[in-house]
Parts: C-alpha cells; sequence; structure tokens
C-alpha cells in the first residue's frame, strides 16, 4: 500500500511551536481527519505532520527524512500558501519522487496558481475524500493519471467514516503535548475535554464576502449529516474522550429548524447533558425564538453569530440579509435565555464610511455581547465583494500571509489605519452601566456561592485569628 503522509500547515499566525496556544492553534484539520478516515477505511494508511507542533523547517526536514512516504498530501486555506509552498519544496529537495498534492479552499478558487508551481504533482479542487484516495489506488496500481488537476467528487455526508481524530492526536502525542482534551476549549462555557464536531457542508445564504467560494468548494446549498449519524458519533466521542462540551464547526446549524428539532430531542433521548456552541445568523434567531429556547432547553450555551456592520447600507451592500435591527432583537433574545454571545464583526468593509463604522461601534455597545471577534475585511479569492475589490483595484493585499483576518493591517486602499485601530478598541468598550453590570453579576457568582460562602464562613471560624 501507497505510504501517505498528510500536512498541516496552520503556522500562518503563530508560526512554529505554537499548538494548542489558543483558538487558532488547538483546533484538529477536520478536512485532514475526513481524508484519513476513509482512506484507511479503503486500505490506505495515513500519517500526519502538523507544523504546529515541530520547532522550525530544519525539523519538519528530518520529520520527511524519517517517513519518507510515497505521497505527501496538503491542506490548504489562502493564508496557508506560503508555509505550503516551503513544505512541497522542502518534500522535494528531501526525496523527488515523493508525489505531492494539495487541496483545500485556497487550490479550488486558484488552482492555476497553485498547479503552475512545479514541486505540486496534482491538485485536487473541492472535497477531497473519495478523490485522493482514488489517487492513491492508481498510485498503487502504477496507473498515475495524466491530469494534474482532479476534480473532487461531493460525498455522501451520512457514508463517510467519522473524522479520524487520531490522526492529530497520535501526533500530539509523539512531540509530548498534554492530550487532557483532544482540542483546545477557548471560553468558560466549553470545559473540557472538549471536540468538535460538523455536522453538515455548505451554506444557502449568499453574503458576498464568502461566496461563492464555499458554493466551489461543497456544491450549492448544505448537504447536512442524518441526525442520527451525528448522534452516533457524539455518543463514539462520549465513550472514546469523555467530552465535557463540544462545538458545531457548520457555518450556520441553525438554518435547518426540522433538523434543530430532531436533533434536541435525540441529544435529550440520548442523556447527553454536555453544553455546546453553534453558529447562527440574528434573522434566524428573531424569526425563530421557539427554537432558541428549545435548543437552551437541550444545552446551547451560546451562539456564535455574525453581525459584520451596524449599517443597514452596509449590510445591505455585502448580501447579510439582515439589518441593525434584527441584529440588536437577536442579541435581546439570547440574553432572555441565558446564551453566550459571540459577536463577529467586520470595520473596514469596501465603501464603509466613517460614520457607519461608527454605527457599528454603537450597535455592539447596544448588543453588549460576552465576546468580541472583530476583523478587518480582507477580500478572500473565490468571492463576490473580492472580485469587487479587485475590478476596482482597491485591495491592498500582497502577500498571502496578508488572508489573515486579524485586524492588524488595513486590506482597502484609502483607508485609515488610525481610525480604523481607534474603531477597533472603541468597538470593545462597554457602556458604563454594562460594564457596571457584568461586573456586579461576577462578583455576585464569585461571593454568592452557597458552597463558596461556606467555605468563608468554615475559613473564618476556623482562623486562628478568630
Amino acid at each position: 500500500m501507497v505510504r501517505t503522509t498528510l500536512v498541516y500547515a496552520g503556522i500562518a499566525g503563530k508560526g512554529f511551536n505554537s499548538l494548542k496556544q489558543g483558538m487558532d492553534s488547538g483546533w484538529i484539520s477536520h478536512g485532514l481527519c475526513s481524508i484519513a478516515a476513509y482512506g484507511r477505511a479503503h486500505g490506505y494508511p495515513m500519517d500526519l505532520i502538523d507544523l504546529r507542533a515541530l520547532r522550525d523547517w530544519a525539523h519538519f526536514r528530518q520529520e520527511v527524512e524519517a517517513r519518507r512516504p510515497q505521497v505527501a498530501g496538503f491542506s490548504m486555506m489562502s493564508v496557508d500558501y506560503n508555509p505550503v509552498m516551503e513544505a512541497v519544496k522542502i518534500v522535494k529537495e528531501v526525496d523527488p519522487s515523493i508525489i505531492t498534492v494539495v487541496g483545500g479552499p485556497h487550490p479550488t478558487v486558484a488552482t492555476e496558481e497553485c498547479a503552475s508551481n512545479p514541486n505540486i504533482d496534482y491538485t485536487v479542487v473541492a472535497e477531497g475524500e473519495i478523490t485522493f484516495t482514488n489517487l492513491l489506488k492508481a498510485i498503487d496500481e502504477d496507473r498515475r493519471p495524466l491530469d494534474r488537476v482532479l476534480r473532487g467528487i461531493h460525498p455522501v455526508l451520512d457514508q463517510l467514516p467519522f473524522a479520524d481524530r487520531d490522526l492529530f492526536l497520535n501526533e500530539w502525542r509523539k512531540f509530548g503535548y498534554d492530550l487532557d482534551s483532544p482540542e483546545v476549549p477557548f471560553i468558560p462555557e466549553l470545559p473540557p475535554p472538549f471536540v468538535t464536531v460538523i455536522a453538515g457542508r455548505g451554506c444557502r445564504y449568499t453574503c458576498n464576502f464568502c461566496k461563492p467560494h464555499e458554493d466551489f468548494m461543497f456544491g450549492r446549498g448544505t448537504r447536512r449529516r442524518s441526525v442520527a449519524n451525528v448522534i452516533a458519533e457524539l455518543k463514539e466521542l462520549r465513550d472514546r474522550y469523555h467530552f465535557s462540551s463540544f462545538m458545531f464547526h457548520d457555518d450556520c446549524l441553525t438554518e435547518d429548524r426540522k433538523w434543530v428539532e430532531e436533533f434536541c430531542a435525540a441529544y435529550r433521548a440520548e442523556g447527553f447533558t454536555q453544553p455546546f456552541f453553534c453558529q447562527s445568523r440574528a434573522d434566524i434567531i428573531v424569526k425563530h425564538e421557539d427554537m432558541v429556547a428549545l435548543m437552551a432547553s437541550v444545552g446551547l450555551r451560546g451562539y456564535f453569530i455574525g453581525f459584520e456592520s451596524g449599517s443597514d447600507r452596509v449590510l445591505k451592500f455585502i448580501h447579510k440579509g439582515t439589518t441593525r435591527q434584527k441584529n440588536l432583537e437577536a442579541a435581546q433574545i439570547c440574553k432572555k435565555y441565558g446564551l453566550t454571545i459571540w459577536a463577529n464583526y467586520m470595520l473596514g468593509i469596501p465603501t464603509e464610511t466613517p460614520e457607519e463604522t461608527k454605527a457599528t461601534i454603537s450597535m455592539l455597545k447596544e448588543i453588549d455581547p460576552d465576546y468580541y471577534s472583530p476583523s478587518f475585511y480582507t477580500p478572500h479569492p473565490g468571492s463576490d465583494l473580492y472580485d469587487y475589490c479587485m475590478e476596482h483595484g482597491i485591495s491592498t493585499v500582497t502577500d498571502h500571509t496578508s488572508f489573515r483576518r486579524n485586524p492588524t493591517e488595513t486590506k482597502i486602499v484609502g483607508q485609515d489605519i488610525q481610525f480604523l485601530m481607534w474603531a477597533l478598541e472603541e468597538s470593545k468598550k462597554r457602556k458604563f452601566v454594562n460594564q457596571l453590570r457584568r461586573t456586579l453579576r461576577a462578583a455576585w457568582k464569585r461571593y454568592a456561592s452557597p458552597k463558596k460562602a461556606i467555605r468563608k464562613v468554615r475559613r473564618l471560624v476556623l482562623s486562628p485569628a478568630s
């Protein structure tokens, strides 16, 4: 059988030696885990090199020399382009006969950029489980495809084996990393052991900072796993990792009300009580408050919500399908049911005026989210808004590293970085009354707990000073 090594190149943010240093360095790659599970189910063993666990490029070279795979497969977002290009170069330097394969979001929308690199033997477009495994079979049978660009096949999700998280866990154990939790829980509401799950692929909405890239990757609309299939995976994860919390990684889990209702019933029936988070939309929350209440009753602890902007004109410009008022109403509904709000929003959107930026700030002060997740708008290849930026010559992105969403640099011509940095900090400042309310709530939780109060009394009574 073909010896295959998969490579996770997610070091554009924090570099080498960054594994489990915060949320963006604590995820597994569900794409690679699914490819490994499917390949292994068809008889092709795979291991992993996670660049986040290595010291430097010399260390990567040592790993490749030690393993000597016949095939090296790389998953790649746009921001991963530079580390992936360096990695494939090193692989070919170690052994030119190693067959290199790249796939993922960036090769799907920037196919020619990847395929033109002589160090890359094959580029897989769209989903890779079936196509990559078929390629391994062809290599095994000495009938390699002549076409260097391979079209991915959209699988029936219920027919895929569950994501093989041990692909990452075995690699991390090799380098001595603590494995109390398969992935890094990033907020107190999600205690370890923590896992992530994907219930579907794709999104039915049309936000122009995202679409149609996602349609290129997964097809139009959403393909969702059955509730029974997701519950079966959660039961396996409970038995294997004894998880205490989890998160759905879906772009918008709540877009299918019927699926959510069926899941909530099954989740409760199977005895699950673990808290979880998922992504939703303000318009869905406002329209389906009873669904929000149902989810909260079975364990939902919070939503990731893409509020994006406080300007109705900007929301219409980016095809968000919601309004400032719906954003505010959604926040109130979340608070009504005790749900944590993780607020995603953008500053520096093309055509946005300073007054519209300030409207986003004022909206956030009204929402008073539990967690702020800001970004400076970044034009990503494959999106309609990226095409708009290129057509109008306003993108300042000249290097793939700048595809990071972190709010550290402007991405659009003519933007005032000092103003945006001020807006960034101001957007995270709470109203005085909101900060006071949160301070009092935190103090109450800290000192009003019966157990803590009893311990405090005991300390006072038993203290020698008493």
